[in-house]
């Protein structure tokens, strides 16, 4: 199984309020909705992620059946009265991201804003006249982003989720659609859509209400933030393999013991690793044999899965996952592949490993530890 998280090549927070007001370079995303001053303001946040990568991982890594998720991770969330709902929309117009930061003074004007996608003056958001499959909304000021409908194309491309106040508030999409849609573009420019990134917002019930209980704020971390959340696209797919040897019995017991043959320890962020895992059991009976049972290997039973957790804060970063984390098993040993790019650099992780068998489920933690170096 294999994940893999591609992080974002720019992204922006456009706001009505300030219509010429670039953000490029804030280490926070807004999606909110305002009526405090008596006028209806809400803010939006653009997205984009590299093609070519998108299309490298088509060509050389993806095999099996797939799934493609936006994740966007909550840094504040305020004002959450109500259920409110936020929507995930393919951008269907270039956009530049500036360097501009909310409280810059004065403003800086040189990347999108809620007027014009690539800097104050020079190519406006559409407001009308929209072509095939694209609108936008806006309230008294004009602007706000353009976006595909999904509408009249081969896949349903509109995303969205909804926030209520017991609901977990990373923002989680599946956008596999999307990114199919942009895929056969870059093979066919007749086909699908070009790829310019998401827009999220709230929804139209949500946006430019005049109604002081609908005034959520939701804001997410950036590309720019100096923490380990980042937005990110991740990719997952079913790369499962079963090819055991006969000669290597599976363990029947879930007193267990896992151990790794190939784990050096540090690993550059551009790495890709195969874990060679190898088990027995924790407490094996007495036979008389002419080799040590600790240098036995057993395969793990077919369902058993890896995870990822960043050691200093204890999340996960790969989480568990029944289809896109189980674990392979050749004619040596089982084994996983683990690509480093969506680990945060300078940082340990720890592996993690979960058994099922005979209707018992254990989680296994070694002490497997790792570290991610840049270069």
């Amino acid at each position: 199984m294999a994940v893999y998280k591609l992080f974002p090549t720019k992204d922006a927070t456009i706001y009505s309020r300030y219509p010429k007001k670039n953000t490029g370079l804030d280490s926070i995303l807004e999606a909110t909705a305002d009526y405090s001053t008596g006028v209806a303001h809400v803010s939006r946040y653009l997205i984009q992620f590299d093609q070519d990568e998108i299309n490298s991982l088509f060509t050389n890594e993806i095999t099996g059946s797939y799934k493609i998720n936006l994740i966007n991770y909550i840094s504040n969330l305020n004002n959450l009265n109500v259920d409110t709902t936020l929507e995930v929309y393919a951008i269907s117009g270039s956009w530049g991201m500036g360097t501009g930061h909310f409280n810059d003074d004065p403003e800086t004007t040189n990347g999108c804003n809620w007027k014009f996608k690539t800097y104050e003056g020079e190519n406006a958001w559409s407001t009308s006249n929209f072509s095939d499959k694209v609108t936008a909304s806006y309230g008294s000021i004009t602007g706000g982003g353009t976006w595909y409908t999904g509408s009249n194309l081969n896949l349903t491309i509109t995303q969205s989720q909804v926030y209520s106040y017991s609901s977990n508030k990373d923002l989680n999409v599946d956008t596999t659609n999307v990114i199919i849609n942009w895929y056969s573009h870059s093979l066919d420019a007749s086909d699908g859509i070009y790829n310019n990134g998401f827009i999220i917002k709230q929804s139209d019930n949500d946006e430019f209400v005049a109604n002081l209980n609908k005034q959520a704020k939701l804001q997410f971390y950036s590309v720019d933030t100096n923490t380990i959340y980042p937005p990110e696209l991740q990719f997952k797919w079913d790369d499962y393999v079963s090819a055991s040897s006969p000669n290597i019995p599976t363990i029947d017991t879930t007193e267990l013991f896992v151990s790794l043959d190939n784990n050096p320890g540090v690993f550059r962020r551009d790495s890709v690793h195969k874990f060679r895992a190898n088990c027995r059991p924790q407490f094996p009976s007495r036979t008389y044999t002419t080799s040590s049972y600790f240098t036995q290997r057993n395969y793990l039973p077919t369902s058993s899965f890896y995870a990822v957790k960043d050691l200093d804060t204890n999340e996960f970063v790969i989480n568990f996952d029944d289809t896109y984390t189980k674990i392979s098993a050749d004619t040596k040993s089982n084994y996983f592949t683990l690509y480093m790019n969506g680990l945060e650099p300078e940082r340990y992780y720890k592996l993690l490993f979960k058994i099922v068998l005979d209707g018992e489920t254990i989680i296994l933690d070694n002490d497997y530890y790792f570290k991610i170096i840049n270069g």
